[in-house]
C-alpha cells in the first residue's frame, strides 16, 4: 500500500484530493501529517517551491502546480492543474514503480547505492557490488522509507513477510545478521543497519 504525504497550504484542495484518491483506489493511504504514516512512499507537494529546498524525506517527490513549470530539482514528476484523477493515479503508480523497480531507480544512503530491480547494493567506498536476495532488498527498502523512525521486528513481520505464521522474530534477526555480514565485512564505517531499542534503523 503506497503511503502518500500530501503537503499543501490549501486545506480545501488537499482534503478534496485526499478524499478522491482514497475513494478511487483503496491501495493508496494519504495523510497530511508525516506522523500519521508508518513510512512515506511518495511526497506530494502542492505549489510550495520553498518546501523543495527544505524537505528532508527519503521518498520520490511529486509537485502540483498551476504554473508552466517543466523542471524542478529533486522532483520526479510535475502535475499541472487542473488534475485529471485517472491520469494522476496512473502516473503515481507508474512513477513509484519506475523509481523502485527499474535500472534508473536506486536509493542512496551512507555511501551505498541500492538497486532494487537488479537486487544489488554498491558500496561506493570500494565499488564492491553485492548481490542480495529479494527479502534483503525488501528489508532495506522498508528501512529506507522509514527514515529516522525505529522499525520494530513486528513492523518488519507485517510489511516484509506479511505476518506469515511460518516467520518468527528469530527469522528477522537471522536475515538482518546475514545481510550485515554480507555487506559490512566487519567494517564499522560501512555499517548498514543499526540496532536501537529493540528495533532497526538504516544508517543514513
Amino acid at each position: 500500500m503506497p503511503n502518500i504525504l500530501l503537503l499543501s497550504q490549501d486545506d480545501f484542495f488537499a482534503d478534496e484530493l485526499k478524499a478522491q484518491i482514497e475513494l478511487q483506489d483503496k491501495n493508496f493511504r494519504v495523510a497530511r501529517d508525516i506522523s500519521e504514516l508508518p513510512s512515506v512512499d511518495i511526497v506530494l507537494i502542492d505549489e510550495d517551491k520553498k518546501l523543495l529546498e527544505s524537505i528532508n524525506i527519503q521518498a520520490p517527490i511529486f509537485f502540483m502546480t498551476s504554473d508552466e513549470v517543466k523542471n524542478l530539482p529533486n522532483v520526479m514528476h510535475i502535475f499541472h492543474k487542473p488534475l485529471r484523477l485517472n491520469i494522476f493515479l496512473n502516473t503515481l503508480f507508474s512513477a513509484i514503480n519506475r523509481f523502485e523497480n527499474s535500472a534508473d531507480g536506486y536509493l542512496v544512503f551512507n555511501d551505498y547505492e541500492l538497486h532494487p530491480m537488479a537486487k544489488e547494493i554498491l558500496n561506493l567506498r570500494n565499488n564492491e557490488l553485492i548481490k542480495l536476495t529479494e527479502k534483503e532488498v525488501d528489508i532495506l527498502k522498508y528501512l529506507y522509507k522509514s527514515g529516522d523512525n525505529i522499525v520494530s521486528k513486528r513492523d518488519l513481520l507485517q510489511h516484509v513477510w506479511g505476518y506469515s505464521p511460518d516467520v518468527s522474530t528469530h527469522t528477522i534477526e537471522t536475515h538482518i545478521y546475514r545481510l550485515r555480514q554480507k555487506v559490512e565485512h566487519g567494517d564499522e564505517s560501512a555499517q548498514l543497519i543499526l540496532t536501537n531499542e529493540g528495533g532497526y534503523l538504516l544508517k543514513m
